[in-house]
């Protein structure tokens, strides 16, 4: 028997997750959503994944894409989380950000960033996993912007 949705939403909600935005580019211009599914998958070779929701505007965007871009947000960034899980014309206007080798953006005092390659799309019921071959990455001293039981939340040492 399934477990129950809202027991399971619940249960999941009690796992503390960094929030991160990821970014990408393609003919149309610049791409970006917020996204707590995230995590690393190989140290060698160095492999990361993201899962995007089959609804989201950014699926196939992402899931045509070559190069993306991890932007783990710090603890000031609640903004942007909020920014880029909107429904907006442009989430990019009127931001800081700079450009990766690739020319993707890179979200400006992320507390790290990596660029990857896209390596393999999966289907797993209503998402699809990326996983990305990094290729450049960047992190600086700072705290995250956590999430948990379905809300911001920040790290006391």
């Amino acid at each position: 028997m399934p477990i129950d949705p809202d027991l399971f939403r619940s249960v999941l909600g009690r796992f503390a997750t960094g929030v991160t935005v990821v970014t990408t580019r393609d003919e149309r211009g610049d791409h970006g959503m917020t996204v707590s599914a995230f995590s690393s998958l190989s140290l060698e070779p160095p492999l990361i994944l993201v899962c995007v929701a089959h609804d989201a505007m950014m699926a196939p965007v992402i899931s045509a894409a070559k190069d993306f871009v991890v932007n783990i947000l710090s603890d000031g960034q609640e903004a942007l989380s909020r920014r880029f899980s909107a429904k907006l014309d442009d989430r990019f206007a009127g931001i800081g950000f700079a450009r990766s080798e690739h020319d993707v953006v890179i979200l400006d005092d992320v507390l790290a960033w990596m660029e990857c390659r896209v390596v393999g799309c999966y289907v797993a019921g209503d998402h699809t996993i990326i996983t990305g071959a990094v290729e450049r990455a960047h992190a600086r001293d700072a705290r995250p912007l956590l999430y948990y039981r379905g809300g911001y939340a920040q790290l006391e040492r």
